[in-house]
């Protein structure tokens, strides 16, 4: 669990929050509190602004820095991202409210703004703590979701099992935990408290995330399916807490898990046990577990992560399975730009999915703002926020959220009759032509059908291909006044270096987003040379441009 922190939430933090009016009417939405991750900002600038209350809306108190060239009144106010790429090194601050408290107040029907002060500070098993901590734990725990009978005409979510179990905590961190094991009951059945008993159902993986009040975050893997049993009854939810994000890794732990839990409960204990003392194994490696099983006999198990561990929580066949090459590019041109996006869908696991793929197409950037793959109905006020967010929410509430300007809402159903259910309209135009042109060709050189890994080799490559056309030149204007000295990245030298005209007007616009601000930042702070995969194909995209000039001469 995280450690203890201040309940009492600022008003003034550097955090994304928003205030309840009291004085609104009773058919206006109730606001909400939610935080994530404070991303490094430069040491030079001043206070972000905040946004000025308007009637009906919350209020949000901005996180971002205005960069060198940026005045304070321009800031755009956005509260940071609960999701982070791996490789990609974030530092900075923890922010003072965490999304886990917020959650599991509105659950209760309680005003998050009003929590007591914590107690003093206790320290958890530091051994334990250490080794979860440095990664050498594959999870958390492991919880069981039933859906219980609250009344003739509902269902209440709750934790009927829990492994391991946590013994000896102080009283605030068994506060901590009871807050934690809300919220995820509420996001493993987000759609609320109706529910119907059911004789057949599709089970469904999909995932979410939970931020820390330390900044950090931790991944809910989620499997729902209906128990064993006869007659009429309602799913249960398998979920998986883990800092780690590897999504097809955990959906082989919940197969695993599955046949077990056809066989007894008492089955998936020791096989979890094992799992929990097993390392994690590096990118490309594979770890093997022993586990008994009656009639069957000890298996071996195989848990291999992909060599790409960046792309090892994506599954691109999702995003692209739901929506075609061109519509694809019109979602990745606004979110580039930072835009507001709203997926629509009735499975889960699809809007979990193609969210973590969209946020994964702008490798080597981070989405640098709220994300939140499966809103809950009880948080579904989320898409009045002002600022960018991708939201994934379920159709059946397609109707609160229409209501709202300014938006792309991009619907994932099957039986869609559009797209693009809302749109600010110029999304065709973000991208230069050209650009467009070259993307579309190396998608269509993909196989159909083809596997996970060759399906993320062929879209990495040809969206990582474009930035590196567009803003792979940036090292070159990134100037140390001397060795070991932070360095000074000189923008307007390095966007007059564009010849094209239409890339030159994409990158005008990109250079204003706090993605490309904080990724900069970044490579200022670096006294050594570059790496990592965007500056290898930058490198062989400069040495084929070479050949080529070689050639003509």
């Amino acid at each position: 669990m995280s450690s203890a922190h201040p309940r009492q939430m600022d008003q003034k933090s550097e955090t994304a929050q928003v205030n309840s009016e009291e004085n609104l009417s009773p058919n206006t939405r109730r606001s909400f509190s939610f935080s994530s991750f404070r991303h490094k900002k430069r040491s030079n600038s001043s206070e972000g602004g905040v946004f000025t209350r308007r009637r009906g809306l919350p209020t949000f108190s901005s996180v971002r820095k205005t960069s060198r060239n940026e005045s304070a009144s321009k800031d755009d106010g956005a509260p940071q991202s609960n999701f982070t790429q791996h490789q990609v090194k974030q530092t900075g601050e923890p922010p003072k409210d965490n999304l886990i408290s917020d959650v599991a107040a509105k659950h209760e029907g309680k005003d998050p703004d009003t929590t007591e002060a914590m107690g003093p500070i206790v320290a958890e098993n530091t051994s334990k703590q250490h080794r979860y901590v440095s990664g050498q734990y594959f999870f958390e725990y492991l919880v069981v979701v039933s859906l219980k009978t609250k009344d003739s005409n509902s269902y209440e979510p709750q934790i009927t099992y829990q492994f391991p179990k946590r013994d000896g905590m102080a009283r605030f961190q068994k506060e901590e935990e009871e807050k934690t094991l809300k919220a995820i009951t509420l996001f493993c059945f987000p759609e609320g408290i109706n529910w119907a008993p059911l004789t057949e159902y599709h089970s469904e993986t999909f995932s979410f995330v939970l931020t820390e009040i330390d900044g950090s975050r931790r991944n809910g893997y989620c499997r729902r399916l209906l128990p064993g049993g006869k007659g009429a009854r309602p799913p249960e939810a398998y979920c998986i807490i883990s800092s780690l994000a590897c999504f097809g890794l955990f959906s082989k732990i919940f197969d695993e898990v599955e046949k077990r839990r056809q066989i007894s409960m008492a089955m998936i204990y020791p096989f979890m046990q094992k799992l929990r003392e097993a390392p994690f194994p590096a990118p490309g490696n594979t770890v093997e577990i022993k586990s008994f099983i009656p009639e069957s006999g000890t298996e071996i198990i195989r848990l291999t992560r992909p060599l790409d561990s960046w792309l090892e929580h994506v599954n691109f066949n999702t995003l692209f399975g739901c929506l075609t090459d061109e519509e694809v590019l019109l979602v990745f041109a606004a979110a580039v730009l930072e835009r507001r996006i709203v997926f629509i869908a009735d499975e889960l696991g699809t809007l979990s999915q193609v969210i973590h793929a969209v946020a994964a197409l702008l490798y080597p950037f981070v989405w640098q703002h709220t994300l939140i793959s499966i809103v809950p109905e009880i948080l579904i006020d989320v898409v009045m926020a002002p600022t960018p967010y991708l939201l994934g929410v379920q159709k059946r509430l397609l109707d609160q959220v229409t209501d709202q300007g300014d938006l792309l809402v991009v619907d994932l159903s099957v039986d869609k009759k559009t797209t693009f259910i809302a749109s600010v309209g110029d999304e065709s135009s973000i991208l230069p032509p050209k650009l467009q042109a070259e993307i579309l060709e190396a998608l269509s050189k993909r196989q159909k059908p083809t596997t996970v890994e060759e399906m993320n080799r062929v879209v990495s490559e040809a969206f990582l291909l474009f930035f590196v056309k567009t803003v792979g030149h940036y090292g070159s204007y990134v100037k140390h006044r001397r060795a070991g000295e932070q360095g000074v990245f000189e923008k307007r030298s390095f966007y007059k270096a564009i010849d094209s005209k239409t890339t030159r007007h994409f990158v005008k616009k990109f250079l204003q987003t706090q993605t490309f601000d904080l990724f900069i930042q970044e490579v200022e702070q670096q006294t050594g040379p570059q790496q990592g995969i965007f500056h290898k194909k930058i490198l062989e995209y400069q040495e084929k441009k070479k050949k080529e000039k070689t050639k003509k001469r």
